[in-house]
């Protein structure tokens, strides 16, 4: 109601202070970093993280509070998914687990720690998504809960396959380069066993004319060697009768 005077009637003094802490109030407000940590509450996760399809990823946290806790505080920390509103996936105080979620979750935190770890094991390709914590805690004199603004931003990548070695490519080539395809013979078979086939044959035809040319030589030695062993005992008998001086009437005498 000042103000509105002071607009109608001029600016006084006030209006000027006003002013002029409108925009420090105004930077502060924008900036989280000009909030005093001791009178806020606040939960910490990180932006984005990564895991690879079937291996495990742990999504750390952390939150701070003002004030001091009730003497049973019943702390609880709870966890949401795809948005800020979205359903409730791990609730370790009541044992409830999301079915899409069986047997993967893992919450390493104790009472009253202010930092913790969410474990999924074997993640999925639905499970690229964001993902949110929440903290229930009683103070002495109130019960708050807070979460997450942003939450994490989880990416599942696929498993990468190992390059292989260019000895098992060259074996690959050379193998189907062998086999059939679409039901067709490979050309490179087919001219294979004609190439067989015509040397089976070539041996076939070859071998009997090879045997036949060794037995006629082995037949011709034979007859050398009978008409080489008659010349030589017509000739000791020839020498036999010169050197005794008998001729050869003589001797038919």
């Amino acid at each position: 109601m000042s103000l509105l005077v002071s607009l109608t009637g001029g600016i006084p003094d006030m209006a000027w202070l006003l002013l002029l802490l409108l925009p420090a109030a105004c930077l502060q407000a924008g900036n989280p970093a000009g909030y005093n940590r001791e009178s806020i509450y606040g939960l910490n996760q990180p932006t984005r993280i990564t895991g690879v399809l079937g291996s495990s990823i742990e999504i750390p946290f952390s939150f701070y509070f003002p004030g001091e806790l009730a003497p049973d505080p019943q702390m609880r920390i709870l966890w949401r998914w795809k948005h800020y509103h979205g359903e409730f996936i791990y609730n370790p105080s009541s044992g409830f687990i999301h079915e899409h979620f069986k047997d993967r979750l893992i919450l390493n935190w104790t009472q009253p720690q202010t930092f913790g770890v969410l474990r999924i094991l074997g993640l999925k390709e639905k499970d690229q998504t964001v993902y949110f914590c929440r903290v229930h805690l009683k103070m002495t004199n109130c019960i708050e809960g807070f979460q997450s603004i942003d939450g994490t931003q989880l990416t599942v990548t696929p498993v990468s396959t190992p390059m292989q070695s260019p000895s098992i490519v060259t074996s690959a080539v050379t193998t189907a380069g062998l086999e059939d395809t679409e039901g067709q013979r490979n050309p490179s078979l087919v001219n294979l066993e004609a190439t067989f086939g015509v040397m089976v044959t070539m041996a076939v035809l070859i071998t009997p004319v090879y045997v036949m040319m060794i037995f006629l030589l082995y037949k011709q030695s034979c007859e050398w060697e009978d008409q080489g062993t008659s010349s030589c005992s017509v000739h000791e008998a020839g020498c036999l009768s010169c050197s005794t001086g008998i001729s050869k009437t003589e001797m038919n005498v």
